[in-house]
């Protein structure tokens, strides 16, 4: 026997005279199609019924929902749809609820809501004028969390007479000032607010409602209220939204339908509720209406709930159960039933998390018509899984919104401003000229190779002099590619300037700044073939970005005047707060939703993922106006109703056909807990003696998702080993790089076949090498000023020396201020040591280059060297000396070849390779370790017969070049890993890390 169609009744058979009228969608079904249902039989065959229908919703997108399913349902006929009304999204254009203008003749007198910005620009003028050592950008902020103030008292609809009693003397001190601060609304606000003849935006709600719920009852009673009037999906969670429910429901035509009662919780937990259950709202809703749970009836929509859904509906109230009566899971009976359908991920990263949730979602579009949705607080988790979707190139928007702060749009503009308030240093002018949207007129392809010839010839290294005009002067001194960067800096002036003058102005006005700022950005977004604004403020963000544009513009009248030091704070902290949403979705059957947007909405798979304590529930934010007792005092709602509220969200959520939970192990590496609601599931499951199906789940989800990635074998990456034929292989090193070629021979294939060289890093600050190079520029001009002119003071020359070298190099005050003493200290010990060595120094030669040539198999091989200072001695012999301001080599290092390049220097000179140098022989060879601390420098004597070391060093480099002249010799990197350099521009490019962990594993 064929089971005959469910049909609903009209929900108007069930209204009974002076009672409320008040229904329930239970949570395992479809609130919006049932609603949408119900309101289709109660229309008939009528056409024109629907239409004279007012529906009112929680949200906007729950008004799109139900239009869409009463498109859905009504095939390819038309229809005409109720009038839809978003309760918490009442702007001026939808204040007046009702269509008859008549039944609300005192609306008119009302005075308007304030524009939200207006209302943010105004507080801040105030603050300001309050504190004068505010800046303008923290009074911007400031206002907008009084402006949120405003707001949570105004929708509880209380005052702010008793602020002043909050903070007695048992409070800290700084609640005092607190109190004392927030005059500001008690006092001056409402005088402000009533010259300008405007009203808070929640007050003029709150008035637009009771003047709604008094003309409905008026109406009512004269018997002129026909039309139907019904109340969907709220829980009344603000006081006049609940008052306003409260009339519905006793109105003759009108009727509430409240979400997810959960009429089967014994009495004893009905009474035991408190604001963290799901049920509480819904219970406080009920007391106003003086309405008993029993009373509530079952929308006539609704279709009779499945074993399944009756299951699962009772395990959600079992998990949901207040903790007081939680004796009753001793002799819990649930059905296998409940947990069909229900699924757990727990990953051991948000990254694992965001693949195993793509995955469910790529499963789901497996079976045709399914529908399936991730809900989250957690926006790093949505942006994620947004990403991990594009894998199989499937886009889908998260409908929470990204901030304008955030998106390309906005951060493009907040980088201009950073960029010309900063004079166009390296790193704002890089961040301006490498995003996606500059091009300066230009092809941007061109215009982003442009900005890479700049960056290296320009940008690179110590950072520049300030402003545009001395980057075009150091381009003017380019060889290669003068043209081109000259260009490039030329059309960021053209395209700056106006912006730029206004930085050099004192205090203006905001719609100036806007003015200048927006036609900046209008330029350099323009490209060669399509104009600025065209591209700036395409897409919803670009949209958003300007209609914020012209808001400002708008309140620049009460804005106060801005320095060019504070205004990129102040943009910034207007952009912040600002959500772009995406207008239309991107994926038809996937999406992904805020609990605030997916409420009511219905889908065949539901994912609530972020189950963390502290993400979802998330943790109660800082107030910073009022301690917990004082706002308890104040009577603004606790923390936990909002836990609460997310525990309605979670329990909705849990009832629909398949679901998939997660959560991960760890967060940025710290371990998380589990969300309540899990751990409450975990205990539910367990009394009721039941075994979770991903128990016994044969390839959990996260091991899915892994094994997408997971390469069918692991291999090493092995050393490289390079071998470039003879012919291309370097004829000439100096003798600092022959101790690389021993070291690292990849580096010198790196940098002298490649002709590889390390970029220098942005706004490089000076290093301990820049200081090193500086000490040796000093000591040469110093050696070779007391060569000709002994001066009377060595120290106090030195440093004079020192400090014109150090000014010269831009050295910033705080390096200069280290680096001072340690140069001074230095500069002692040298003066002392000159003093003792002078009587026996017949000349001192300093930065002498030399020479000497080896055959080797393929040819000449020559060998180069610049030595830091030789002191030729009165009796024939040398002392070769190196300036170490780092660590010098130790005697074994030097002897077994590994630091040759002194030994190397004796070599030379040995063999006449230094001009105008002729000694017997090389007494010694030394390293002064020139490290500033205590005594300034010591003397580091290579402990070795220096005429063996020599020769010694002399073979080893004549071995090494017949080594490499071998066709078959190739450039290790680290070939003696003991030995290998501590620091290597090439190590990342030879990915020593990769294969050098595994060798010593291995070995």
């Amino acid at each position: 026997m064929t089971a005959k169609p469910f049909v609903p009744a009209s929900w108007r058979a069930f209204k009974r005279a002076g009672r409320p009228t008040v229904f329930t969608i239970p949570s395992a079904t479809g609130f919006i199609d049932a609603l949408s249902a119900g309101l289709r039989a109660d229309a008939g065959d009528d056409p024109l019924s629907l239409a004279r229908m007012t529906v009112l919703l929680p949200t906007r997108r729950a008004c799109r929902a139900l239009r869409e399913a009463f498109l859905r349902d009504s095939g390819d006929h038309p229809v005409l749809l109720p009038r839809l009304v978003p309760l918490n999204d009442i702007d001026e254009d939808e204040a007046l609820l009702t269509s008859d203008p008549a039944m609300l003749p005192d609306a008119t007198e009302l005075p308007p809501p304030l524009d939200p910005l207006r209302r943010q620009m105004m507080l801040a003028r105030m603050i300001l004028a309050r504190d004068g050592n505010t800046s303008p950008a923290q009074a911007v902020m400031l206002a907008r969390e009084l402006a949120r103030l405003l707001d949570r008292v105004q929708n509880e609809r209380l005052t702010f007479e008793a602020l002043s009693r909050l903070a007695p003397d048992s409070y800290a001190a700084h609640w005092q000032e607190t109190i004392t601060f927030l005059e500001i609304l008690t006092k001056a606000w409402p005088t402000i607010l009533a010259e300008a003849g405007c009203s808070d935006p929640v007050d003029h709600r709150n008035r637009v409602f009771a003047l709604q719920a008094a003309a409905w009852r008026a109406a009512a009673a004269e018997g002129r209220l026909r039309d139907p009037i019904i109340a969907a999906g709220s829980t009344g969670s603000i006081p006049a939204t609940a008052d306003l429910l409260d009339t519905i429901a006793h109105l003759p035509t009108g009727c509430v339908v409240l979400p997810g009662l959960d009429q089967g919780l014994d009495d004893e937990a009905w009474a035991a509720l408190d604001d963290t259950h799901p049920q509480m709202g819904l219970k406080h809703l009920l007391a106003r209406f003086d309405v008993s749970r029993d009373a509530v009836m079952l929308w006539p929509g609704c279709a009779p709930a499945t074993s399944n859904e009756a299951a699962r509906l009772r395990l959600v109230s079992e998990l949901m159960r207040p903790a007081e009566t939680t004796e009753q899971w001793t002799d819990l009976a649930l059905p296998s039933e409940a947990l069909a359908g229900l699924d757990l991920i727990t990953a051991a990263t948000p990254r694992q998390e965001a693949a195993a949730i793509a995955m469910v979602m790529r499963e789901a579009l497996e079976r045709p018509e399914e529908t399936c949705a991730l809900v989250t607080p957690d926006r790093d988790l949505a942006t994620r899984v947004s990403a991990e979707l594009m894998r199989w190139n499937i886009a889908v928007d998260d409908s929470a919104g990204r901030e304008l702060a955030q998106c390309p749009v906005g951060t493009f503009l907040r980088l201009i401003a950073d960029m010309v308030a900063g004079d166009f240093a390296p790193l704002p002018l890089l961040a301006v000229c490498k995003h996606p949207l500059a091009a300066a007129r230009l092809d941007p392809a061109q215009f982003r190779e442009l900005t890479r010839l700049a960056e290296i010839a320009l940008l690179r290294g110590p950072r520049p002099a300030p402003g545009l005009d001395n980057l075009r002067k150091l381009a003017a001194r380019l060889r290669d590619q003068r043209q081109d960067v000259e260009s490039w800096v030329d059309r960021l002036d053209q395209c700056s300037r106006g912006f730029i003058d206004a930085f050099s102005r004192a205090n203006i006005t905001l719609p100036e700044w806007i003015d200048a700022h927006m036609r900046c950005a209008e330029a350099l977004a323009a490209s060669h073939d399509r104009a600025g604004p065209l591209r700036l403020w395409a897409g919803d963000d670009g949209e958003s970005a300007a209609a914020l544009v012209a808001q400002l513009v708008q309140v620049g009248d009460i804005a106060p005047p801005i320095s060019c030091h504070e205004y990129p704070a102040v943009f910034t902290a207007l952009l912040m707060g600002r959500v772009v949403r995406p207008r239309f979705g991107r994926h038809p059957r996937l999406s992904i939703l805020g609990p605030l947007e997916a409420r009511l909405q219905r889908f065949n798979t539901l994912i609530l993922a972020g189950l963390n304590e502290g993400t979802w529930p998330g943790a109660p934010a800082p107030d910073p106006w009022m301690s917990r007792p004082m706002a308890k005092a104040f009577g603004l709602p606790s923390p936990e109703r909002r836990i609460g509220l997310s525990a309605h969200d979670v329990a909705e959520g849990l009832c629909a056909p398949r679901v998939v939970l997660t959560r991960s192990d760890k967060v940025d590496g710290t371990p998380t807990v589990p969300s309540r609601w899990l751990r409450r599931l975990d205990q539910v499951i367990a009394a009721a003696g039941l075994t979770p199906p991903w128990k016994v789940q044969a390839a959990p989800w996260a091991h899915v998702a892994e094994a997408v990635t997971r390469p069918d074998t692991v291999r090493a990456w092995p050393a490289p080993a390079p071998c470039p034929p003879v012919a291309a292989r370097p004829r000439t090193l100096s003798v600092t790089r022959i101790e690389d070629w021993m070291r690292d021979p990849y580096g010198i294939y790196a940098s002298h076949i490649l002709s590889l060289a390390a970029l220098d890093p942005l706004d490089a600050e000076p290093s301990a090498a820049d200081f090193g190079i500086m000490v040796h520029k000093a000591l040469q001009v110093f050696v070779e000023n007391i060569a000709r002119t002994a001066p009377d003071d060595y120290e106090t020359t030195l440093i004079a020396i020192g400090q014109q070298i150090f000014d010269g190099q831009l050295v910033p005050p705080a390096v200069k201020a280290f680096w001072g003493p340690r140069f001074r200290r230095v500069a002692r010990w040298i003066a002392e040591e000159e003093r003792v060595r002078r009587s026996t120094i017949q000349r001192s030669a300093v930065e002498i280059g030399g020479r000497i040539t080896f055959q080797g198999p393929a040819g000449p091989f020559v060998l180069t060297a610049k030595a830091d200072r030789i002191d030729q001695l009165k009796d024939g012999t040398a002392v070769i000396i190196d300036y170490k301001t780092g660590t010098p080599p130790k005697t074994n290092v030097v002897a077994a070849g590994f630091a040759p390049q002194l030994p190397l220097e004796a070599a030379i000179l040995q063999s006449g390779g230094f001009p105008d140098l002729a000694v017997k022989a090389v007494q010694a060879l030394l390293f002064w370790h020139l490290h500033g601390r205590h005594e300034g420098a010591e003397i580091v004597a290579v402990d070795a017969d220096v005429t063996q070391l020599a020769a010694e060093a002399h073979a080893g480099v004549q071995k090494l070049i017949a080594t490499f002249d071998q066709p078959e010799t190739v450039y290790q990197a680290r070939p003696h890993p003991a030995y290998a350099p501590r620091f290597s521009d090439y190590a990342h490019l030879a990915r020593v890390k990769e294969w050098a962990a595994s060798e010593e594993s291995d070995s």
